[in-house]
């Protein structure tokens, strides 16, 4: 293990951009190989590919994995959380650093108040477009999704992301910051899965009905 890590370590010093890509793609890919797990294991049993009780079609039960879903949310990690993560990480660096003391309160809530109101719905709202067009859905479906599951998945994940950047923005290099983030995308996956996989849940309607609500005051 300590020999992976200088392996990783020498990748990342002579080859920053390339190490990160490569680092992102992988570890999206096996993010989505356990969020297909969870989703497959956790969906309800009107949502299973065959009913419990027709034995014949056992085979349809069993987790396989979707190869080209894992392809597609990949690529998203390869095309954009690789390249975009490690400029944002660093020059959110640079840019804070100039206006507040490394490492004080100012300087670590700056750079969580800007990646949570910044990259995190940007990274959200491209992740839920990317995988749902890679998937052959049509423009119109993918809108409708984004519609349903943006907002439940920026709120819930709300609750969660600020405390995994404090400790990112104020123990970790800037250097191993997407690797951090990453590895908490593995878990973040399952998440993101199982809020798709609940489709129009009674939970979810609570969000649009307040979206709706909001939208009816302002035309008034």
């Amino acid at each position: 293990m300590r020999q992976l890590w200088r392996w990783y370590q020498q990748c990342l010093a002579t080859h920053p951009v390339r190490t990160q890509v490569v680092s992102s793609g992988i570890l999206w890919g096996l993010g989505d190989i356990g969020a297909q797990a969870v989703t497959h294991y956790s969906a309800r049993p009107d949502r299973r590919s065959s009913p419990p009780e027709d034995k014949d079609n056992k085979d349809n039960k069993e987790f396989k994995v979707d190869w080209k879903r894992v392809g597609v949310t990949s690529s998203f990690g390869f095309a954009f959380v690789g390249p975009v993560g490690h400029y944002w990480y660093e020059y959110l660096d640079r840019f804070i650093r100039r206006r507040f003391q490394p490492n004080t309160f100012k300087f670590v809530a700056s750079k969580v108040a800007a990646d949570g109101f910044l990259f995190g719905p940007l990274d959200l709202l491209l992740f839920f477009s990317y995988v749902g067009l890679g998937q052959g859905r049509s423009v119109e479906q993918v809108k409708e999704d984004v519609k349903r599951d943006f907002i439940p998945a920026l709120v819930l994940g709300g609750t969660i992301w600020p405390a995994v950047q404090i400790a990112n923005f104020r123990f970790i290099p800037v250097r191993y910051q997407l690797l951090y983030v990453n590895l908490f995308c593995l878990l973040d996956s399952c998440f993101l899965s199982w809020i798709e996989q609940q489709g129009d849940a009674s939970w979810k309607q609570w969000f649009t009905s307040f979206q709706k609500i909001e939208d009816q005051k302002s035309k008034v």
